[in-house]
């Protein structure tokens, strides 16, 4: 397949690494660039999404902006996976609890991620199917997790395509069925993913509570998220 793609940059094969970063954010995958990574080059500012490529530990890794909401990186992981041949997907990205115990700052690692998103209907499945992260990345990094004395909670998470709802109580109906944090984008990533034969998981930090009312900053998301950052580093 011919690149680079309409949203990605990138002129040559083998500069984006098999293992990509992907944080809604772009300013967040600088701060990684800036702050984690070693030799460190700059494959994407196509509509300032941007991507680096870079070493952590010895190892190339990737990091690139995905955007907000599911048709953001559902374009982002399919040009990743089937132009530039990327193998595993970790998406860091904030979201909002749903559970009195998932506070502030909390690790979510998203086994499974529930949608009210549309986007399935394009393989025709005859029946509701169910988007789960690859076990072989979601073992590791919560064996990463361990060994760091990281605290996560692993479990079911909420791909919502509405962030102002007009049903301010619809969170509640996810909530009592132990889905135990909100964001945007998770579940379009499993399903390309695997429809690809690829590997993809998504890590979170709880940004802010649907139970409590407590936030964070745009500035806090942007640089202080950073125990999730640490976890996906060493899936490369």
């Amino acid at each position: 397949m011919a690149i680079p793609t309409p949203h990605i940059g990138c002129t040559e094969q083998g500069i984006i690494a098999e293992t990509v970063l992907l944080p809604g954010d772009p300013l967040r995958a600088k701060y990684i660039a800036d702050n984690f990574l070693e030799d460190v080059v700059q494959f994407n500012t196509v509509r300032n999404m941007f991507g680096y490529t870079g070493t952590y530990k010895g190892k190339k890794i990737s990091v690139m902006g995905s955007g907000m909401g599911i048709p953001s990186i559902g374009i982002y992981s399919y040009e990743l996976i089937h132009f530039y041949g990327v193998k595993n997907l970790i998406r860091i990205g904030s979201c909002g609890s749903l559970q009195e115990d998932v506070k502030i700052r909390d690790v979510i690692i998203g086994m499974g991620a529930c949608t009210n998103s549309n986007y399935a209907s394009q393989y025709n499945l005859l029946g509701t199917y169910a988007p789960i992260a690859s076990y072989q990345l979601l073992s590791k990094a919560v064996k990463v997790a361990a060994e760091k004395e990281i605290d996560v909670k692993v479990g079911n998470i909420l791909s919502s395509d509405i962030f102002y709802d007009a049903d301010a109580d619809s969170w509640k109906k996810w909530a009592k069925m132990g889905v135990m944090g909100v964001e945007m984008e998770a579940a379009a990533l499993y399903m390309n993913a695997a429809y690809a034969g690829v590997n993809a998981l998504c890590i979170l930090t709880v940004s802010d509570s649907l139970v409590t009312h407590e936030v964070t900053t745009a500035e806090e998301r942007q640089n202080t998220f950073t125990k999730m950052m640490e976890i996906a580093l060493e899936l490369a």
